[in-house]
């Protein structure tokens, strides 16, 4: 009897003893499971690393920009004085004159277009005016139709416009005010309406000598 109890003991400290090992060896895997996960970060590391990304994202969107304008300025397309690449200011700067200096170029363009409109606008409206001008000497009752052909009028206008510079050349043109005056002066003695009444006859009656002269003489 007393070896069967101890027999017993035996089994029950030996299977105890087991227990506890196997627990032992189960917490340490736990524990070398935990150790190996990576710790999650905190909310200030979170916050840390989106605002560092955050930047990067600025700075590479500023950097493309300057790089996109000094590829469409043609004055940027180029290196500093002293051979390094042009700074960041100095492309700022090179970019407003540049478009300051478009924006000179649109507007100069625009009076150059509002002045062409305005030729436009006064030619259509003397040739309307020469056009009824026309019209109203052929539709007169006894009028006699007497075609005039065009180099005879440009002949006759030019003749008409030398003797008007002849009487032009005289007036100073050295500075404005004299330009000016003597414009005025020129006007007031040379254009007025019986002065011009004289150089046309005049004119027209040179010419009419000059066609009789052409004409071959009666046989």
């Amino acid at each position: 009897m007393p070896r069967e109890h101890s027999n017993s003991f035996t089994r029950c400290n030996s299977s105890g003893s087991l227990g506890v090992g196997s627990a032992t060896s189960l917490n340490s895997d736990d524990d070398d499971e935990i150790e190996s996960k990576p710790s999650p970060m905190s909310y200030k590391e979170r916050r840390r690393e989106a605002h560092t990304q955050a930047e990067q994202k600025r700075r590479d969107a500023i950097k493309k920009g300057y790089d996109t304008l000094q590829e469409l300025v043609p004055t940027c397309q180029q290196t500093d004085v002293s051979g390094y690449k042009l700074s960041k200011a100095t492309v700022l700067q090179k970019s407003i004159d540049y478009i300051q200096y478009l924006q000179q170029q649109k507007k100069k363009q625009e009076e150059e277009r509002n002045a062409l409109r305005k030729e436009v606008v006064a030619l259509r409206i003397m040739q309307t005016n020469y056009e009824q001008i026309v019209k109203a000497q052929q539709t007169q009752p006894g009028h006699t139709e007497t075609r005039i052909s065009d180099e005879v009028k440009f002949s006759v206008f030019q003749a008409i416009m030398e003797q008007l510079f002849v009487t032009f050349s005289n007036v100073s043109v050295s500075n404005f005010s004299e330009l000016s005056a003597g414009v005025f002066s020129w006007l007031e003695e040379c254009c007025k309406p019986q002065t011009l009444k004289e150089t046309v006859l005049k004119v027209l009656q040179r010419h009419n000598n000059h066609m009789r002269s052409q004409q071959p003489p009666n046989s």
